[in-house]
């Protein structure tokens, strides 16, 4: 197993397989890669919801050998029947897939689209995604599950990605939530679609949502069972805050320990020094797509 890979149980048969934020070490060189400068640093993880023998992956994880460590670790408890999630598109979450590509993969079909329309630059991305294995099954909107004796849901949330699906575990409470919310902050990454994420955390907020396991947050709360829906807010809040100062051109806090006080204050999300430079870049981003 890789040793920086962290197996964490959080719920009697939710793993989340946790690596990163590890001070002083990268994966995969000295030189600016998405696997060390986006994932790594900030922290990622991916889950697996256990009942049985069978297991349900939500995402492949950043790279062929950690998918190969959680597929280890699923075989371990005697698991043989594994299917598998894809929460979005975006080379951190699919990584993995030919680790899995003797298992059904399912996804949106919008999600579908966009690794066929970016698998060129994916498998040529440093490090390579080579080769990209696409998603088996498709859906649109919803789909129900069953993983044993567990019932999962399905559902598509444009939050972060146009493609962006949530794991739902209506019985416990359970969001796996992917990228579709995030501490510290969001990462923008479709800046022009601003104001739909904001819509459609909204739309979530609705949820009777008792924890929420993110793909990108801290290590411990993450162990200790998750975050409140309080994180619903403090995402659509920072966004809200962002987006309605830089239309109106005033001058935005480049600190984002200044500027998402209000969040941290509550404890809805912990302070994590390296999503400063995820705020600049959120700046740069917004204020290209909003700005006057």
């Amino acid at each position: 197993m890789i040793d920086t890979l962290r197996v964490l149980e959080p719920y009697p048969g939710i793993f989340a397989y946790y690596d990163g934020r590890v001070a002083g070490r990268r994966l995969h060189g000295s030189q600016r890669n998405w696997l060390d400068d986006g994932a790594y640093s900030l922290g990622v993880a991916s889950y697996a919801v256990v009942s049985g023998k069978e297991a349900l992956v939500y995402d492949t994880h950043i790279s062929l050998e950690h998918a190969r460590a959680i597929r280890a670790h699923l075989e371990g408890l005697g698991v043989r029947l594994i299917r598998v999630v894809l929460s979005h598109w975006h080379k951190d979450h699919v990584a993995g897939n030919a680790v899995f590509s003797d298992c059904e993969i399912i996804a949106l079909s919008l999600t579908a689209q966009r690794l066929a329309e970016n698998r060129d630059s994916i498998e040529a991305a440093d490090p390579p995604i080579r080769p990209l294995v696409m998603p088996t099954r498709l859906f649109d909107d919803r789909l129900s599950l069953t993983v044993g004796e567990r019932q999962l849901e399905l559902h598509h949330f444009a939050i972060h990605s146009a493609d962006g699906v949530v794991l739902w575990l209506p019985d416990d409470r359970i969001l796996l939530a992917g990228d579709t919310l995030e501490d510290s902050v969001t990462y923008v990454s479709e800046a022009g679609e601003v104001a739909t994420h904001m819509r459609e955390l909204e739309r979530m907020k609705i949820w009777s949502i008792a924890r929420i396991l993110p793909a990108h947050g801290d290590e411990q709360r993450i162990a200790a069972g998750g975050y409140g829906p309080s994180l619903i807010e403090a995402n659509r809040a920072y966004l809200e805050r962002l987006s309605r100062s830089i239309q109106a051109g005033d001058a935005v806090e480049t600190s984002l320990q200044a500027f998402a006080a209000p969040e941290l204050a509550s404890g809805a999300i912990v302070y994590f020094p390296p999503y400063e430079a995820v705020h600049r870049d959120n700046i740069a981003a917004l204020t290209a797509a909003l700005g006057a």
